[in-house]
């Protein structure tokens, strides 16, 4: 199963005041594990930085000056995307802003059907405790020292951490550890390679010679069309 952990930075919090995307962040799951796939993009929003905004994320008009416009990284970042489930925290606000971009292209939006928002399965599974991302990486230890402002790579990091503790914890990456190490075993008696804990010798013969002896004794007391007597000659 194929997902993207999403997040966007964008100059406020309003599209239809015209607000705009400034970076994207992006980063691939496969079986809600990293695969170490990311897309990363900052983007000159053609509108000068207002102060809250520049004071969440550190990114000022001089910076994104010189940064490509949302059009010329649209295919990129839809081609990153392709039909994969989006995982987003406030997957409302970031689907609006990118869907205004998306709009301004002509470009068809995305369903909000397509994301999952992780803020609301956080509420589920702990009402009345805070859900930002930070209170969350706090509750998983997740260690998020390097989050002094947003950034949007950074945060899908962070989240993808999240999710996965949301989605059942660190035992599905162990499920998967088992699993590799089954298959390493299984292309080892195949011939395939030789067990790092293979036996240098093979273990030796529970029978006992009296155990052997008996078993002859019971089989040549069967009768000659006892079935097992006539499975052995191949009847």
């Amino acid at each position: 199963m194929r997902e993207i952990v999403l997040d966007t930075e964008t100059t406020g919090l309003e599209p239809a005041d015209g607000h705009r995307i400034v970076e994207i962040g992006a980063v691939e799951l496969l079986n809600h594990l990293p695969t170490g796939r990311t897309y990363h993009q900052y983007i000159n929003p053609e509108m000068p930085m207002p102060p809250d905004a520049f004071r969440v994320h550190g990114l000022g008009d001089e910076f994104l000056a010189d940064k490509p416009v949302f059009r010329r990284i649209a295919a990129d970042f839809l081609g990153f995307l392709g039909d994969a489930r989006l995982i987003i925290h406030n997957a409302a606000f970031d689907i609006a802003m990118i869907n205004a971009e998306f709009r301004r292209l002509g470009i068809p939006e995305l369903p909000m059907t397509r994301a999952l928002d992780t803020v609301l399965v956080a509420r589920q599974r702990f009402p009345g405790a805070p859900a930002n991302l930070d209170a969350l990486c706090k509750r998983f230890g997740v260690d998020n020292s390097a989050r002094t402002k947003h950034g949007a790579l950074l945060d899908c990091e962070l989240l993808a951490e999240v999710y996965l503790e949301l989605m059942g914890g660190r035992q599905t990456g162990l499920t998967l550890e088992m699993h590799k190490k089954a298959e390493a075993r299984s292309a080892s008696v195949a011939g395939r390679g030789i067990p790092a804990a293979a036996r240098p010798r093979p273990l030796g013969p529970r029978l006992t010679d009296e155990e052997a002896a008996a078993h002859d004794a019971f089989v040549a007391g069967l009768g000659d069309n006892a079935l097992w007597k006539r499975l052995v000659a191949g009847d």
